[in-house]
């Protein structure tokens, strides 16, 4: 399997999906066409990027080739103009706006994390397993995190359903599957990994404890 074609096509794939999810975080808050393309920008490279500095790949690819940043600012077009014919989509978090940020950025994650680490590997030499895996968590999720800060919202990272978690858990399973399966074999599974965990997360709505919950928690087992 040419790991290089699987590695394009799957940032293809990332790409649209995080466009995706940023142009409609962008529309549930109101913004112009304009704040729209940012925001999706933003959260398909801001992952990337961020990564890029920490390695020190100058500039960021994301600056090097424009086709990630020409992809989310089609991709944010076109849910624009779908929105404005969708008079549902004018009532904040209405099912299908959450349905669609749902799935977008698990598959966002999902990709991100393992080419992430995929960037990891061939520009670090001998890299240990705690970098690349922070490396792939900070990819998959930093899109996600910027977009969150620029539209006025909590991170998903520190509140949905095992959003960072899940992306953790395939980086782990990644580097562990590296050696046994190929690294082709490692990026797709590993990828499927993130987008389940999260999916599912979602579907059951799986949450790590939070101080409130657990005070609830105590306070009916100490209620007579």
């Amino acid at each position: 399997m040419n790991i290089d074609l699987l590695i394009e096509i799957m940032n293809l794939i990332g790409d649209v999906a995080f466009a995706v999810s940023g142009a409609m975080t962008a529309i549930e808050k109101r913004m112009d066409i304009f704040g729209v393309c940012v925001l999706s920008i933003v959260t398909t490279v801001g992952g990337g990027m961020t990564r890029d500095v920490l390695l020190g790949i100058l500039p960021p690819i994301a600056l090097q080739d424009p086709l990630d940043i020409g992809v989310a600012t089609v991709v944010a077009c076109i849910v624009f103009i779908w929105a404005a014919r969708k008079k549902h989509l004018d009532q904040s978090q209405s099912p299908i706006t959450a349905n669609m940020l749902n799935i977008s950025d698990a598959i966002g994650l999902g990709i991100f994390t393992v080419i992430g680490i995929n960037v990891a590997q061939s520009h670090l030499e001998d890299a240990h397993a705690f970098i690349l895996i922070v490396v792939g968590v900070i990819t998959g999720v930093g899109g996600g995190a910027l977009r969150d800060v620029l539209s006025g919202s909590i991170p998903y990272i520190f509140k949905k359903h095992v959003y960072a978690m899940a992306s953790a858990v395939g980086a782990i399973a990644y580097v562990v599957m590296d050696d046994l399966v190929g690294v082709a074999w490692a990026t797709i599974l590993c990828a499927i990994l993130v987008i389940a965990i999260r999916l599912l997360a979602s579907y059951y709505r799986w949450n790590l404890p939070r101080i409130h919950e657990i005070e609830e928690k105590i306070g009916s087992n100490t209620e007579p």
